[in-house]
């Protein structure tokens, strides 16, 4: 004995075009999120090449900046000024929306401090210390800056993956699925129909 065939129905054909509008829908969006992230991406990838340029520029400048003052002061007196210097900077982490993506927002404080908050003495010191500790100061306020561009990016990029990835199930997969299925039961409804019409000739011919 066969199985019975499962006829579809009118009420399948209908909530399969809903779920087509539905996916349709949801593929349009998500293109455009797509789309503007990437355009966030590279306004960010903008910036983020200036800020390295801006970071090296201060590392080089810090570097030879501290170099100057070990010569002139000696390594000792270079040391024990940094050991004089306690405060560090405060940092605090929040958060900001770019499109549905949560990135950071980093702010710092008490990085760059007046000559008189610094914690070393003035009168044992010369300028050539001040002016290391300028340039550190501008360093550290650079690393922040990239890292939370940097950071920015990676989110932005992680998301623009997850889209992408969306986009082409329901433009590859989900749609096409249910677009055939659909033209199955629209196919399959018309054949039923034309076989009931057939079937109620042959009844009024009897």
């Amino acid at each position: 004995m066969g199985t019975k065939e499962v006829k579809p129905t009118r009420s399948e054909l209908i909530e399969l075009k809903k779920k087509i509008k539905l996916s349709e829908g949801g593929h349009k969006l998500l293109k455009m999120k797509r789309d503007g992230l990437i355009l966030e991406f590279f306004e960010i990838l903008s910036k983020a090449k200036d800020v390295r340029s801006e970071l090296d520029a201060a590392y080089e400048k810090a570097n030879v900046k501290i170099g100057i003052a070990e010569a002139v002061e000696g390594r000792i007196t270079v040391k024990s000024t940094a050991f004089a210097m306690k405060d560090a900077p405060q940092i605090e982490l929040e958060s900001h929306n770019i499109m549905g993506v949560v990135v950071p927002k980093i702010e710092s404080s008490s990085v760059r401090k007046p000559i008189n908050k610094r914690g070393y003495g003035l009168l044992g010191t010369s300028s050539y210390i001040d002016e290391a500790v300028d340039s550190y100061e501008e360093l550290v306020e650079k690393i922040i800056l990239a890292a939370e561009i940097e950071t920015t990016m990676k989110k932005l990029l992680d998301d623009i993956e997850k889209t992408k990835r969306r986009v082409n199930a329901l433009e590859f997969k989900v749609i096409p699925e249910l677009t055939e299925a659909m033209v199955f039961i629209r196919l399959r409804l018309e054949e039923m129909e034309r076989e009931n019409t057939f079937r109620l000739k042959r009844i009024k011919k009897a």
